[in-house]
């Protein structure tokens, strides 16, 4: 397992793409995911659900969930995160409870929720105001469907997703091995041998993939500078951040960017 922390200075982000595996992540905003075509395998805490063309899921904020594809052929999903801001009227209620079962299946979606989700991907990024309003339509079509319950009982305490909600929590600064530790309430060494045993890599190295996994988002949807990318994601300097990025994708930031880009136009 490996975190993927998704920031969300968006309000709003919107985008239909080919599904694709995607790491345990969590973030403080709401996400929904509608499949287009094919099939998505949603897994939430420690659950693994099926999802079919036309269902659409769920994850409140902080909730850790990944996704997976199992299926041959063309698998695409729309994706949609909505910041606390955007969702204002359901923010309380989202802070506290999560879904049961994330998942609503295609025959008891009804109809205009895809028309506005549609609506959603057409608007203009600027245009928030119209944005939120179709959000606002989506979740009060969707959100009486689910049944909600304590957030707490859709995650786990155990140390292994202590660590990945401390690291998303603080990936952006500097800390050490035996700081993370003492929080916790852990010895350094037993948190050393989680790293090692469960995630496969030891503390510096997973720092340094949670902060360019947060980096790559940033290089992938938005036009921030790489500078700013670099300090936001908790690097000390460009210099250190050009190196370990090479190290783990072959290619600099710049490539990596350009790269991304042409792919969403092809």
């Amino acid at each position: 397992m490996q975190l993927k922390y998704v920031d969300t200075k968006e309000e709003i982000i919107a985008i239909n793409r080919k599904s694709k595996h995607i790491e345990p992540h969590l973030h403080n905003a709401l996400e929904i995911v509608c499949v287009t075509s094919g099939s998505l395998e949603l897994g939430v805490g420690q659950e693994l659900y099926h999802m079919e063309k036309g269902d659409i899921g769920f994850v409140f904020p902080d909730v850790i969930h990944h996704y997976q594809v199992l299926t041959p052929g063309v698998n695409k999903a729309t994706y949609l995160i909505a910041s606390p801001f955007a969702i204002a009227k359901f923010a309380d209620i989202m802070q506290s409870m999560a879904p049961e079962y994330p998942i609503i299946k295609a025959e008891k979606v009804e109809p205009e929720v895809y028309r506005v989700i549609n609506a959603i991907l057409e608007t203009e990024q600027s245009d928030i105001t119209v944005t939120q309003a179709y959000l606002q339509i989506v979740l009060a079509r969707c959100i009486g469907k689910l049944n909600l319950v304590e957030k707490s009982s859709v995650g786990s305490n155990d140390l292994i997703y202590q660590t990945v909600s401390y690291i998303s929590a603080n990936f952006k600064k500097k800390f050490s091995l035996e700081e993370m530790a003492k929080d916790l309430g852990v010895s350094k060494y037993v948190l050393s041998r989680l790293f090692s045993k469960t995630f496969h890599r030891n503390f510096n190295q997973y720092l340094n993939d949670a902060r360019l996994n947060y980096a790559c988002h940033r290089l992938e949807n938005t036009s921030d500078s790489i500078t700013n990318i670099c300090l936001d994601s908790g690097f000390e300097s460009q210099r250190t951040f050009n190196r370990v990025f090479k190290e783990r994708y072959k290619i600099s930031p710049s490539d990596y960017r350009s790269t991304c880009v042409k792919e969403m136009l092809s």
